[in-house]
C-alpha cells in the first residue's frame, strides 16, 4: 500500500512542479513586457515612465463631485484599468498627470474590448477647470465602437469643441471615409490585442501614429496658440489625461506609458 501511494504521488508532485514553473515563467514574461523599456528607451535616453505598474502615483482623478467616489480608475494586474461597465449615470472622469508638459513624445499601449461600447482618448497639453468641472485641451481619440476613428484629433476646449484633424467645422462630424488607413486597431478578443500609440507635440505640430501607421499630422498654428487656448492655459502646455467619456460604459487597459520631454533645459 505504501509503495502504491508513492507511485501515485510522485507523478502528481512532478506535474504540480511543472505547472508552478510554467506559471512563474508566464508571469515573469508578462512582467517583462509591461515594465521593460522599448528599444532606444533605456537609461540615459531621456525617456521617463509615467506608470510604475503598481500604483497611480503621479496621477490624479479629475471629475465632478458626484463622481469622485466611483472607482472607475484603478491598477489591475499591473495595468491601468478604466472600467465603467454597468454605469451610465456619470460625467467625464479623467485620469490626469500631476505634471505638465509642453514639447514631448508620448508612447503608450492600450487594449480595447469589443464588448465595451464606450469612448476614450488621450488628452495632451490640457488643463482641468475645477470651477466648471471641465478639461480643456486637444485629444487624440480612442474609439472602440468605431475603431477607424482612433488616432484622429478632437479639441475639447470649450469655445471650440470640434474635430481639428480632420479639420472640420463645428456642425460636421467625422466619418469612415476620412480614416487613414480604415482599420488597424486590435482588440483583446482577437488575441494579444495591445495597440501602440505614439503622440508627438513639438511647437504647434502634433502627430499621432497607431501601430506604426500615421493617423494625425496637424499644424495647429493659429489655433492651439490662439487667444482662446491661451486664456485657458492649454494647447501649448498642460497635463496628459486618459478619458472615460460622459455617460459611457467603457473598459480599456493601458500599460508602458513613457514620455520624452523635449522642453529646453528640462530634465525628468
Amino acid at each position: 500500500m505504501r509503495k502504491c501511494t508513492r507511485t501515485l504521488l510522485c507523478p502528481l508532485l512532478q506535474l504540480t512542479l511543472i505547472l508552478m514553473l510554467n506559471a512563474w515563467v508566464c508571469l515573469a514574461a508578462d512582467s517583462h513586457v509591461r515594465d521593460s523599456p522599448q528599444p532606444g528607451e533605456g537609461a540615459g535616453s531621456g525617456w521617463t515612465s509615467l506608470f510604475d505598474g503598481k500604483s497611480l502615483d503621479g496621477w490624479i482623478v479629475k471629475c465632478k463631485p458626484a463622481d469622485r467616489e466611483k472607482a472607475f480608475w484603478k491598477v489591475d494586474q499591473g495595468f491601468i484599468l478604466a472600467d465603467s461597465i454597468g454605469h451610465k449615470g456619470h460625467d467625464y472622469v479623467w485620469l490626469t498627470t500631476n505634471r505638465e508638459y509642453s514639447d514631448f513624445i508620448l508612447r503608450l499601449e492600450f487594449q480595447a474590448f469589443k464588448a465595451s461600447p464606450g469612448n476614450s482618448g488621450v488628452q495632451i497639453r490640457s488643463r482641468y477647470d475645477d470651477s466648471e468641472s471641465w478639461l480643456n485641451g486637444p485629444q487624440i481619440d480612442i474609439n472602440p465602437p468605431g475603431p477607424w476613428r482612433t488616432g484622429m484629433m478632437w479639441d475639447e476646449t470649450r469655445g471650440n469643441q470640434r474635430w481639428i484633424f480632420p479639420d472640420l467645422p463645428k456642425d460636421k462630424w467625422v466619418d469612415e471615409s476620412m480614416a487613414r488607413p480604415a482599420r488597424i486597431m486590435r482588440f483583446a478578443e482577437d488575441g494579444d490585442g495591445w495597440n501602440q500609440l505614439e503622440i508627438s507635440a513639438i511647437g504647434t505640430e502634433v502627430k499621432a501614429t497607431l501601430n506604426g501607421a500615421p493617423i494625425t499630422d496637424y499644424d495647429g498654428k493659429g489655433l492651439l496658440d490662439d487667444r482662446l487656448h491661451q486664456d485657458k492655459g492649454v494647447g501649448m502646455k498642460g497635463v496628459i489625461a486618459l478619458q472615460i467619456h460622459t455617460g459611457d460604459q467603457l473598459k480599456i487597459r493601458f500599460r508602458n506609458i513613457r514620455i520624452k520631454s523635449l522642453d529646453p533645459g528640462r530634465s525628468e
